[in-house]
């Protein structure tokens, strides 16, 4: 196994490595899991492996004229298909959509230009818009014989399962609490079992925390419902302030801690700086805390959902 890629995910590697070396592979893999463990990783080396022209171990030699294309981005037959600018305002995308699919399926009915694979990367995959998805449906029905499609999702229930039928499904979880720490502590992170709680075990997402300041706003998350909680602070001024500043990170944090005080309310084991609330408001909490992180995918306005949601919290 590369020190690239976490220990966490060697048995992923070996299984579609020995398929690989007996060209068995599928023509589609999905690629899923929650972010933070890898997943993209995993498949930019996975791509460069099956891209080199002298692999080593399973691994892209890193040295070959293959190798230098795609260090430069340039390799013809090496595709990404991700959300892109809207040319008519200027911002990034918020979905995939069907003439960048179109757009993929085209290019893949051509031969290889260096004469091997074609791989193309869909990432995020459940960032495809229905029509996208629709398109992409049609081309992994009809894979061409030289191409590799590989899908990416955090989210790949949301993906239609017509797709994910056609995939190889390649799962990614957090690897056992004592490894994620050792992991953790390779990485140069001291305090690593706070943070790694932080975010239920998940090492990549702990070691984003322990490089931003993602503790300093999950230790806001705690004393803002710990205040709340208390009539210390009020509903509006919290939408206000986590409007401003990630409400979806901060709403995950909130859905974690709100779960774990519930727990531990249930088993009388609180500790001093838990919301005040009993086991069942804290469990709808936690329940809201999720709903709304869905909804703010889309174009509600966050200030006046999570006003809603804290209201809901105090009432």
């Amino acid at each position: 196994m590369s020190s690239a890629l976490p220990p966490w995910q060697s048995a992923q590697w070996r299984t579609l490595s020995q398929r690989a070396e007996r060209g068995s592979l599928p023509h589609a893999l999905l690629l899923a899991g929650e972010q933070g463990l890898g997943k993209r990783a995993f498949a930019e080396a996975f791509v460069r492996a099956r891209l080199c022209a002298r692999p080593h171990a399973g691994f892209a030699c890193g040295n070959c004229k293959t190798c230098a294309l795609l260090q430069a981005g340039t390799h013809p037959d090496r595709v990404l298909v991700t959300r892109e600018v809207n040319e008519n305002t200027g911002k990034l995308r918020s979905e995939i959509i069907v003439e960048q699919i179109r757009g993929l399926s085209a290019r893949l009915a051509m031969a290889p230009q260096l004469g091997g694979w074609q791989v193309a990367v869909v990432d995020p995959a459940d960032a495809l818009n229905p029509a996208a998805a629709n398109a992409l449906l049609k081309t992994l029905e009809e894979p061409t014989a030289a191409s590799l499609i590989v899908l990416v999702a955090d989210e790949p229930w949301r993906l239609p399962a017509t797709i994910r039928s056609r995939c190889q499904r390649v799962d990614f979880v957090a690897p056992p609490f004592g490894e994620a720490l050792a992991w953790l502590h390779a990485q140069g992170v001291a305090d690593g079992e706070a943070i790694l709680r932080a975010v239920g075990g998940n090492p990549g997402r702990a070691l984003e925390l322990a490089r931003g300041d993602g503790m300093h706003r999950c230790a806001g998350v705690r004393k803002d419902l710990h205040a709340l909680s208390l009539g210390r602070t009020s509903p509006r001024a919290l939408a206000a302030a986590w409007a401003a500043d990630e409400p979806d990170a901060r709403l995950e944090y909130a859905a974690r801690w709100l779960l774990d005080s519930a727990r531990r309310r249930a088993v009388a084991a609180s500790v001093e700086t838990d919301p005040q609330w009993d086991a069942d408001r804290l469990q709808q909490g936690f329940l809201r805390a999720n709903r709304l992180r869905e909804l703010l995918r889309g174009p509600l306005r966050s200030e006046i959902a999570l006003l809603e949601f804290f209201s809901g919290l105090k009432a």
